[in-house]
């Protein structure tokens, strides 16, 4: 309700008094002159007024995004503060040119002029215009937000500005990494910042000489070291494969949070825990190696070769 009253509020006086002009000298015979000045300047003011509507359309709507997406988004107001300019130019430019095609002026040679002006300054600003609507397209969608923590491409870090024409990200390492808006949203973006719970999969190498009985306990006992954690969910732990090296048991756990440090001081002591209980029971873990066997086939001498050399070399 709010939104009609304030678009009819901006109704002009002018347009008012044009509007009883109009239906008052429609009765009357007046001579050419007087009727085609009269003609033209209801005409201005009905589309005048019209470009105020639509120009207080616009900044309701605008209004509205900014009520409904977030109040303190800076993001989404500093592309506001740039775009609502260019609408609102635009706004006027399409009054302006239905106001001349009903004045009886042909806007046709006009409208083809800034058709080629207009794709003459796209093409020199093409680069810029790509990042400027992939912001608005960024701040609309929001595929992130500041201090998401984003995969793009060969790079890491967390997003600590979306501008007009890049966004800056903060690596890993701590330099400031700045990416154009449009390659960004070109790219594949993996957004770290709204994982609820992190899947973790990890394989334990046991060595060979590990007896049946001790592997198939195995499970057990890494699923109870598993769920003594905190912010964890147990999903399995398996005997899963024979390898050239080992025997691995495969483990996957749920992390119930998105904080890589705390993935990380679990994975650690899930490890240490691991490792006590293996020197606990004296179960080995594979050590990459590689064993390599000569033989010979069989009915060979081997002694031959050392009694034919000492006999060449003279009799013993």
């Amino acid at each position: 309700m709010h939104a009609p009253l304030a678009v009819f509020g901006r109704t002009s006086p002018a347009f008012m008094l044009a509007l009883a002009l109009y239906a008052g000298l429609g009765p009357l015979a007046l001579p050419a002159r007087i009727d085609r000045a009269a003609t033209l300047a209801i005409t201005v003011i009905v589309f005048w007024q019209a470009g105020i509507w639509l120009s207080a359309i616009f900044a309701a709507w605008l209004e509205r995004q900014a009520v409904q997406r977030a109040p303190g988004d800076h993001a989404l107001a500093s592309s506001m503060a740039i775009f609502a300019p260019i609408a609102r130019v635009l706004i006027w430019v399409l009054v302006l040119l239905l106001a001349l095609d009903n004045l009886g002026v042909n806007i046709t040679a006009l409208v083809g002029g800034l058709g080629i002006g207009g794709v003459a300054v796209a093409l020199a600003v093409q680069n810029i215009l790509g990042d400027l609507f992939a912001s608005l397209s960024i701040t609309l969608d929001k595929p992130f937000v500041v201090g998401d923590f984003l995969s793009v491409g060969e790079f890491l870090g967390e997003v600590r500005h979306i501008g007009i024409k890049s966004t800056r990200l903060l690596s890993l390492s701590g330099e400031e990494i700045a990416m154009s808006n449009a390659d960004l949203l070109g790219s594949r973006i993996r957004n770290y910042g709204r994982m609820a719970e992190r899947r973790v999969v990890f394989t334990v190498k046991v060595d060979y000489g590990t007896a049946a009985d001790e592997l198939a306990r195995l499970g057990a006992d890494i699923r109870r070291i598993v769920e003594a954690q905190r912010d964890v969910r147990f999903d399995r732990s398996h005997f899963s494969a024979f390898t050239l090296e080992a025997l691995d048991v495969e483990t996957v756990y749920y992390v119930l949070s998105p904080d890589f440090n705390r993935y990380m001081d679990i994975q650690q002591a899930i490890n240490l825990e691991i490792f006590r209980e293996f020197a606990r029971r004296g179960i080995a873990f594979a050590s990459p190696s590689l064993k390599i066997q000569i033989g010979r086939e069989a009915g060979d001498d081997v002694g031959a070769a050392p009694a034919q050399r000492e006999n060449r070399d003279g009799e013993v």
